[in-house]
C-alpha cells in the first residue's frame, strides 16, 4: 500500500473534505500523507475507522491509533503483535526520540481507531 500516493490521489479527487488548517490551495504530495489530520480523514473516507474503546481487546496487531499529545498535537501509532503482562497491546510510534515499541496506547487521548483493508 503506497499510502503517500492513495492519499494524495484522493486529496486531488476531494480536496474540499480535507482539513484547511495549513492554509494550502490544493494537495501536496511531499507533506500531506505526513500529517495526522490528513491520515485521518482519508482513513473515514475509506471505511477503516472503527470504534474507539478502553478495552485492550478492541486493538488488534496492524491498527492504526491516532491520539493527542501534548494538549492538541496530533499523533498516530500503530499497534503491536506484542503485549504488556496485563494484555494491554504496545503500540510502535515515534514521539521525537525515534521510532520506538512501548506500552502507551491508553497514555493519550485517543482520537482514532483505524483497520485498514487489503484492497
Amino acid at each position: 500500500m503506497d499510502l503517500q500516493k492513495l492519499l494524495h490521489e484522493d486529496m486531488q479527487k476531494a480536496f474540499s473534505q480535507y482539513p484547511t488548517i495549513w492554509g494550502l490551495k490544493r494537495p501536496d504530495k511531499n507533506i500531506d500523507h505526513r500529517r495526522v489530520p490528513n491520515l485521518r480523514t482519508y482513513f473515514k473516507r475509506r471505511g477503516y475507522s472503527v470504534g474507539v474503546s478502553q478495552n485492550p481487546e478492541d486493538y488488534l496487531p496492524g491498527d492504526i491509533v491516532t491520539c493527542k499529545v501534548g494538549g492538541n498535537r496530533p499523533h498516530i501509532m500503530i499497534v503491536s503483535d506484542k503485549k504488556t503482562a496485563a494484555g494491554v497491546p504496545l503500540v510502535i510510534h515515534n514521539i521525537g526520540r525515534g521510532a520506538k515499541e512501548e506500552s502507551r496506547l491508553f497514555s493519550f487521548p485517543i482520537t482514532g481507531h483505524y483497520q485498514i483493508k487489503a484492497e
